[in-house]
């Protein structure tokens, strides 16, 4: 007995020559949104990201951990063995471009950090802190935040976090502001104090933890994707030599 095949007509045979294999299709932008809190000393900005992981289920990377990815070959490499060739192809691609930004000069160690940032976002639904990721991944696909508070409860709160005494926690919050500015200007090339680069300006002090962390979370529901994340080769310009 013989039936009838169903479904389209032009579809390639089960069996046999199944025609020209077309070329995989190349990601053109991050698979999902990514989410990045640069935060004032002592606002406890990664407080606020570890509660928005838990409310979104996402991976929150911060600097402890992207320092230990960026420097460690083989966990990164673990990492690497998950990701998507497309992701990685849109990530180093992206890399090349910022490289071609006359104004950027990446070292060999920020270089890799930033490969790393790219990655992470390219397979999307990341909350990165720090190290000025949301002013290095593309707006459409980006929640850029800053985590803001008064500088009077940025200072007990280090004092209580670190146990020092009041003039030392005044000492060490504006040594961590300089020095998260100096890498935010090294990566990112901008002033972490711009806010015209976020899309939320928290205060903690104000809001609480809780507070900017569903405020943050009810961003991301409401922020919707550009379309198709893939294109044929063919529909990718060429990009510059450098």
């Amino acid at each position: 007995m013989v039936t009838k095949a169903s479904g389209n007509g032009n579809a390639p045979p089960l069996h046999g020559y199944r025609g020209e294999a077309g070329s995989a299709p190349a990601l053109i932008r991050p698979r999902g949104l990514t989410l990045c809190i640069n935060r004032e000393a002592g606002a406890r900005g990664s407080s606020v990201a570890r509660r928005v992981g838990e409310l979104l289920g996402w991976q929150v990377y911060n600097q402890e951990l992207l320092g230990f990815l960026a420097n460690d070959d083989h966990a990164r490499n673990e990492l690497l063995a998950d990701v998507p060739p497309a992701a990685v192809a849109w990530a180093d691609n992206q890399l090349i471009q910022i490289h071609s930004d006359e104004q950027q000069i990446l070292g060999p160690d920020s270089e890799e950090l930033v490969r790393l940032i790219l990655i992470l976002a390219a397979r999307g639904e990341a909350i990165i802190v720090g190290r000025g990721a949301g002013s290095l991944l593309p707006v459409e696909t980006t929640l850029n935040v800053r985590i803001v508070a008064p500088l009077d409860q940025r200072i007990a709160y280090m004092s209580q976090w670190l146990r020092l005494p009041l003039n030392e926690a005044t000492e060490e919050v504006a040594a961590r502001d300089r020095i998260r500015a100096a890498l935010h200007m090294g990566l990112a090339n901008r002033d972490p104090a711009d806010i015209s680069q976020y899309d939320l300006v928290l205060n903690s002090g104000r809001l609480g933890e809780a507070g900017c962390a569903e405020l943050i979370a009810e961003a991301i529901r409401g922020k919707h994707l550009p379309s198709d994340p893939f294109a044929t080769p063919s529909d990718i310009p060429a990009l510059e030599p450098i």
